[in-house]
């Protein structure tokens, strides 16, 4: 069911002439060459995308091929559009790429006038967060273009970042798993104390580090490796099997996975398996990233095929 990229005829993706990347640097700015335009451009495995700004709208369950039940997170995109693309030359002259993502409109009223000024530079309306995903160099995008949910593939994996949810000040057991005293005989009102947390007189102190009670959660959390099971390109919608940090309504930033997308392409690659640089059922990945336009020429559900074996069958 993932043949649809090499079915659908990709969109060209023109830059204007006068396009200019943005630096941190103040005085200085690169022109893009318009020859070098998104026409010849080509996901390799050496290649690093954007990724996206979401919202976590809370979880559910679907059903694969075999009737089997998937648990699934739903993300969903509110206007994500690119609003600056960064270009900083290093003090060892190696160049830093990025593009620069809002997401989530705000009343024109609410945001300051710095960042007015800013989203008025990009033609595109204010935001509640600017983010910024680093990329490689062919991989930039043009400012204002506006991101779909198609940008990821079913079938792919994805990296999910986003703020853990805060659960105040812990104990040891909760926070650490820590397995506790003794539940009956020989404790005194100390089952889930921590125990003993220093050494003899030498050293004299408790180590720096050390694991005991203290504030559990509401901190920046990666989870790895979330293969990517279903995507609405109507409602923009991201369907990720399993669980994504953060409360529901949260804004959470979706990547290519690091470990199982790009290190296993890039090994692939070098070992002449080109048939395996991607996961099995992609055929490619929309480059430099999926925008509105791609959507016209796709359906609008788009669902990866069940990797596993029908569980419903004894097996010989």
């Amino acid at each position: 069911m993932l043949r649809y990229w090499a079915l659908a005829p990709r969109p060209q993706q023109l830059l204007s002439e006068c396009r200019q990347f943005s630096t941190t640097r103040v005085a200085w700015a690169r022109t893009v060459n318009p020859s070098s335009s998104a026409t010849s451009a080509k996901w390799t495995p050496n290649s690093i995308r954007t990724g996206l700004i979401a919202r976590k709208r809370g979880m559910t369950a679907i059903w694969d091929d075999h009737g089997a039940r998937v648990p699934v997170t739903v993300l969903q995109l509110e206007n994500c559009q690119v609003t600056k693309n960064i270009v900083h030359v290093r003090p060892d002259r190696t160049e830093y790429h990025a593009v620069q993502l809002g997401a989530s409109d705000r009343p024109k009223k609410t945001t300051t006038h710095q960042m007015r000024g800013h989203f008025r530079k990009a033609h595109v309306k204010p935001k509640y967060i600017v983010k910024e995903f680093p990329i490689t160099p062919d991989a930039h995008v043009p400012v204002g273009t506006t991101l779909s949910a198609i940008h990821f593939v079913p079938g792919q994996f994805v990296d999910v970042i986003a703020n853990s949810i805060g659960k105040g000040f812990q104990g040891t057991m909760k926070r650490w798993n820590f397995k506790g005293l003794r539940a009956s005989h020989g404790v005194s009102v100390s089952h889930r104390s921590a125990g003993a947390t220093g050494q003899h007189q030498d050293p004299g102190r408790v180590w720096p580090g050390k694991k005991m009670a203290g504030r559990l959660g509401g901190e920046r959390t990666t989870v790895q490796n979330l293969p990517v099971i279903r995507v609405d390109t109507t409602l923009d919608l991201i369907f990720v099997k399993g669980a994504v940090p953060g409360v529901d309504d949260a804004h959470v930033l979706v990547r290519d996975a690091k470990k199982k997308m790009l290190c296993i392409a890039n090994a692939n690659q070098a070992k002449g398996l080109y048939e395996s640089v991607l996961p099995k059922g992609v055929d490619d990945l929309p480059f430099p990233a999926g925008t509105k336009e791609m959507v016209q020429s796709l359906p609008p559900v788009i669902e990866a095929p069940s990797k596993r074996s029908n569980p419903f069958i004894p097996r010989e």
